[in-house]
C-alpha cells in the first residue's frame, strides 16, 4: 500500500479529474479498501477539500467547490500548459496584467524543479502590431457581468457609451477580437444582431429575465463576427473578390496576400483571389505588389483600378 501522503495526492488527482466516483471503483483505481478511501477523505476534507458524499446503492464522492481555495493538484502538462496560458494572459486586454503574474509566480514556486527549468526556458513574448489607437482596457468586474449574462442567459440592461437611454439585448457570446473584447447580442431594442464594445457597457441592475437563445446567422460566432468586420451580412465572406494575375512568385505574394488563395503559373507568375471590404480597398492591395497586374474580372475591379489610376495621377500632378 502506498504512504499516506502519496495516496492522498493519487486520491485528489482522481477526483479533479471527474464529477462523481463511486468509492469501490476508488478502492479499486488506489488499490486499498474502501474503508481506507473514507479515511483519506476525511483527511482530505481537514485540508480543506469540499468532498460530499453521494448517496445511493453503491455510494460514492464528489468534489464540490468550496468558500476558499484550497490547494490544486496539476499533472505535469497542465501546469506547462497553465503557465503559458498565464504569460499570455497579460495580452487579453482585460485589465489582469498583474494578477496573472502574480499567480504564475505563485504556481512556479510549488513547481518541482524540473517542472520549473521547463517553464523557466518557456519564456512567451507576445507581439502585437501597435493599434493605430490606444486599446481600452475593460475592467474584470465588467467581464465577469457579461460572461454571467451570458451564461445565465439573463436580459442585459447596460449603459452604452454616451447614450443617454438605457439599452436591452439578449447577450450570447463575449468574444475577444484584435486586442478588443466584444458581446454579441441580440438587440431588443432594434430587433437586430448587435456586437457592442465590451470597454463601451456598463451593466445595470438588476439583470432583465431569462431568454431562449436565438440562433446566431450562419451558426458559427467566428464567421458572424468575421463577416460583421468585413462589411457582411454575417456570412465570413468578403463583400467584394476579385482575380488577379500577378508577374511574382507564387511564394512571394502568400507571404503578403492575408487570407487569399495563390495558385503558382510559372516561376515568376501566379494567379491571385483575394477579398476585401470595397472594390478600391481590394485594388489598393493589389496594387501594392511592385509588379504587372493583369485584372482577370469581375468588372467592379477594373473600374477601381481606373478609379485609382485616375486618381494616382492627379495625386502626382
Amino acid at each position: 500500500m502506498p504512504k499516506t501522503s502519496a495516496r492522498l495526492l493519487a486520491l485528489l488527482s482522481l477526483l479533479q479529474v471527474r464529477r462523481d466516483w463511486p468509492g469501490a471503483l476508488l478502492a479499486e483505481r488506489l488499490d486499498i479498501s474502501p474503508r481506507t478511501v473514507r479515511r483519506d477523505v476525511d483527511r482530505l476534507r481537514e485540508l480543506g477539500y469540499p468532498i460530499m458524499a453521494i448517496k445511493g446503492p453503491d455510494g460514492g464522492y464528489r468534489l464540490e467547490a468550496g468558500t476558499e481555495l484550497p490547494p490544486l493538484l496539476f499533472d505535469d502538462e497542465q501546469a506547462v500548459a497553465l503557465a503559458v496560458a498565464l504569460q499570455l494572459a497579460g495580452t487579453a486586454g482585460a485589465g489582469i496584467e498583474e494578477a496573472a503574474a502574480r499567480a504564475l509566480n505563485t504556481v512556479r514556486q510549488v513547481m518541482p524543479a524540473r517542472l520549473r527549468r521547463r517553464i523557466d526556458t518557456l519564456q512567451v513574448t507576445a507581439v502585437r502590431p501597435p493599434p493605430a489607437r490606444p486599446v481600452p482596457q475593460v475592467g474584470g468586474d465588467v467581464l465577469t457581468a457579461l460572461s454571467a449574462a451570458v451564461h445565465a442567459r439573463e436580459v442585459l440592461r447596460f449603459t452604452y457609451a454616451d447614450e443617454p437611454m438605457p439599452r436591452r439585448a439578449e447577450p450570447h457570446h463575449l468574444i475577444t477580437w484584435g486586442g478588443r473584447w466584444y458581446l454579441v447580442a441580440w438587440d431588443l431594442d432594434r430587433a437586430d444582431w448587435r456586437t457592442f464594445r465590451a470597454d463601451r457597457i456598463t451593466p445595470r441592475i438588476p439583470a432583465g429575465p431569462r431568454f431562449t437563445p436565438r440562433e446566431l446567422p450562419g451558426g458559427d460566432v467566428a464567421a458572424f463576427v468575421t463577416g460583421r468586420f468585413r462589411g457582411t451580412d454575417g456570412s465570413g465572406e468578403w463583400p467584394c473578390v476579385g482575380e488577379v494575375i500577378i508577374d511574382l512568385p507564387a511564394a512571394t505574394v502568400s507571404g503578403y496576400s492575408r487570407d487569399g488563395v495563390v495558385e503558382a503559373l510559372g516561376p515568376d507568375r501566379c494567379r491571385l483571389v483575394l477579398g476585401s471590404w470595397s472594390w478600391a480597398g481590394l485594388a489598393a492591395a493589389i496594387g501594392r505588389f511592385d509588379a504587372d497586374i493583369e485584372v482577370i474580372g469581375p468588372a467592379e475591379l477594373k473600374d477601381a483600378f481606373a478609379r485609382l489610376a485616375r486618381r494616382y495621377a492627379d495625386a502626382a500632378r
